[in-house]
């Protein structure tokens, strides 16, 4: 083993004159401000910390590569997703209300987010572990994300924030039903699913529309902690699930998902029983059978955690030629929300850090502003007669659809089988077992017996869940009146 030892040098490359000491008026006497090594290194330490983000602050992530199996140019013309087309990528897995210092295996939502780095742009996937959302406006999402937080006044967790906002958002029912079965403590993220959650539009090379979803098995099986299983994990290994990611990867176990999609018919959506862009459901798999179209698989740990986990963007903005948003209003609000705090948290230009740049070429006229390396030269407007780069409306023909309706401000049109209660009702009859029946009863009441929740906000809890189901009410009521 070589014994050389590269020189320290300031961040200008300039030779440090010590690691050790600092410079000053005599052995004895005070600090010079003229230590330009020391004033540069503690000036960088105080800004080591970019703001973390609001939501889905702690989690972890790796590189790998996903590859199209099947051929659906009949529903898009994307071209990742040209059979044998392989597509490198990027994911971040998180937990979602906790600080950057929560312990991973908590009762909370993954978020799970994918980037990928395709020939035509990166496009980006953001999406949890569940195939639904709490709430199905974005008005409400920040009012939500607070009731999760911590209180104003405290400063600690309040569980009856929590269940005074769900109790009186009737729609949170179908994703609460899901945080509080055995779901909500999942043992690893290579154990868990992950969902794109909202609808997509996508279009083929003949501008024929279909509405998807998207669905990523994980190849590992499901497993999921028990309550009592995660609260310990909490307590003997805080970053259980960051480190068993990074260890499994190291050791050669590369986890993988498969990737499956619904597909509906544009036209399809008019008049099916219940709104097919509401967040809070699921389209059943008897009306739209999932379909395979590939898999992905992840292969490579991040060199810095830094630069290529916390400083990582995903945006749903971020689409491709052959995908596009659909209606749906969560999605709506999330293609302003998501670039608009990687701006605030990591600066104007993110997209040119590394991990977020693209591998497609980039021509474009936005320039300037903070931390910006690559301008692009004159032009810098258009129109322009001086060879500047021009727009292709061709590539994005089929993205488009006719809307109209009045100026309002109201919860989506209703449908026939449009129902808050209906679809967590089915998963408590028909897709939990009994012990998931028992574990979903004692974690909701546990959750909801925290000394801070109020009996009146117990009642409201039992009379929320009745609305699900009876004999679901009734065992919680129970089990509240007994705590």
């Amino acid at each position: 083993m070589s014994n050389y030892r590269p020189v320290t040098t300031t961040d200008t490359g300039m030779t440090a004159p010590s690691d050790e000491f600092s410079q000053s008026a005599g052995a004895d006497g005070p600090l010079l401000l003229q230590d330009h090594y020391l004033i540069q290194k503690m000036a960088q330490f105080n800004r080591e910390r970019v703001p973390e983000r609001v939501v889905h602050a702690k989690g972890g992530g790796a590189y790998g590569v996903f590859e199209a199996t099947e051929d659906v140019s009949q529903y898009t013309r994307a071209a990742m997703f040209a059979k044998g087309k392989r597509t490198d990528m990027l994911v971040r897995f998180s937990t979602v209300a906790g600080e950057l210092g929560f312990p991973d295996t908590v009762r909370d939502p993954r978020g799970f987010a994918l980037k990928f780095y395709t020939d035509e742009g990166n496009y980006d996937l953001v999406g949890n572990n569940t195939p639904v959302f709490f709430i199905r406006d974005p008005q409400k999402f920040s009012d939500f994300i607070h009731s999760q937080k911590r209180r104003a006044d405290t400063h600690l967790h309040d569980n009856n924030m929590q269940w005074d906002f769900w109790t009186l958002s009737p729609e949170s029912a179908h994703q609460v039903s899901f945080l509080m079965s055995d779901r909500g403590t999942p043992y690893t993220w290579r154990n868990m699913n992950g969902y794109g959650s909202h609808t997509f539009l996508w279009y083929n090379a003949a501008g024929e529309k279909f509405w998807v979803k998207y669905h990523f098995k994980t190849e590992q099986g499901i497993r999921n902690f028990r309550l009592d299983e995660a609260a310990a994990m909490s307590a003997q290994d805080r970053d259980f699930h960051l480190r068993d990611l990074h260890a499994a990867i190291k050791g050669g176990d590369h986890p993988s998902w498969r990737l499956e999609m619904q597909v509906m018919p544009f036209a399809d959506a008019a008049d099916y029983r219940f709104n097919p862009f509401d967040l809070t459901k699921v389209w059943p798999h008897a009306d739209y059978p999932p379909i395979t179209v590939g898999r992905f698989t992840l292969n490579r740990n991040p060199e810095n955690y830094f630069a290529e986990i916390e400083q990582a963007s995903f945006e749903p903005a971020n689409f491709v030629p052959g995908i596009a948003a659909s209606p749906d209003k969560m999605l709506q609000g999330r293609l302003f929300s998501y670039p608009d705090t990687h701006r605030y948290r990591i600066g104007p230009n993110y997209l040119q850090l590394p991990v977020n740049r693209p591998k497609s070429p980039v021509h474009s006229y936005n320039k300037d502003g903070a931390m910006r390396y690559a301008n692009p030269g004159d032009p810098v407007y258009a129109p322009n007669t001086a060879g500047g780069p021009a727009a292709d409306p061709e590539v994005w023909k089929g993205s488009e659809y006719g809307v109209a309706g009045e100026i309002v401000r109201s919860a989506y049109t209703l449908h026939a089988d449009d129902d808050d209660f209906g679809q967590p009702r089915a998963l408590w009859q028909t897709v939990l077992d009994d012990t998931g029946r028992d574990h979903l009863v004692s974690n909701i009441a546990g959750h909801a017996s925290a000394p801070e929740v109020t009996a009146e906000t117990k009642s409201r809890v039992a009379e929320y869940w009745r609305k699900v189901h009876p004999e679901l009410g009734a065992r919680v009521a129970k089990e509240l009146n007994g705590a």
